[in-house]
């Protein structure tokens, strides 16, 4: 009676082997799906510029046209000669009789000259200081010219008596021309310099009264 149900069991062994060895062999998972990759050389579509970056760009390229612009003129200015500016070193101060003894200063702003009349003579003193260049102040109610960059002092024909001035002032040339006017030249001066004789009674230098 054992016997029976053995061999019942190996009948059912063998044929759940059977089973196995002919059921298909579970397939294989299928792989993950990737991108398509991007051809090479694929153009990349860009926006538009806006209009306020463009109204940026032309304000940023014009102020930097308007900074090279200026540099160039001055850079011309620097260059260019001044003279057609200056005003002429020969010109005109009227007849001798126009002036009255003692220093006359109408001229020191177009100019930069006094007109200088005594009993004798009247001459031209050239408005700069023999120490620095600096142009003096006729103070009249100290009959005298005092510079004030350093305190030079003069006296009322420019001769020097104070301060750091190692000369008097220098005299412009004058003559008179056919009307009778004073013509003075800047351009033509006579000096005093110190230790040496003095120029001032030269011809030219003062117009005899």
């Amino acid at each position: 009676m054992d016997s029976q149900p053995k061999t019942d069991l190996s009948a059912e062994v063998a044929t759940q082997e059977q089973q196995l060895a002919v059921a298909p062999a579970p397939a294989p998972k299928a792989a993950a799906k990737t991108p398509a990759a991007k051809p090479a050389g694929a153009i990349v579509e860009s926006t538009p510029d806006s209009q306020v970056n463009k109204m940026r760009r032309r304000i940023v390229w014009a102020s930097i046209a308007g900074f090279l612009t200026t540099c160039f003129l001055m850079f011309l200015r620097f260059f260019l000669p001044r003279s057609i500016q200056e005003p002429s070193t020969v010109f005109k101060i009227g007849f001798p009789s126009d002036y009255a003894l003692g220093v006359d200063t109408k001229w020191q702003q177009q100019y930069r000259i006094w007109v200088d009349k005594t009993s004798d003579r009247l001459f031209v003193i050239y408005a700069r200081c023999t120490h620095l260049g600096c142009t003096p102040d006729w103070k009249a109610s100290e009959n005298k010219f005092k510079c004030p960059c350093h305190g030079s002092g003069y006296d009322s024909e420019g001769i020097n008596f104070e301060g750091p001035a190692p000369r008097p002032m220098d005299r412009a040339h004058v003559e008179i021309d056919p009307e009778g006017q004073v013509v003075v030249d800047t351009n033509r001066l006579f000096k005093w310099p110190k230790g040496e004789t003095s120029e001032f009674d030269k011809e030219n230098a003062y117009i005899p009264l």
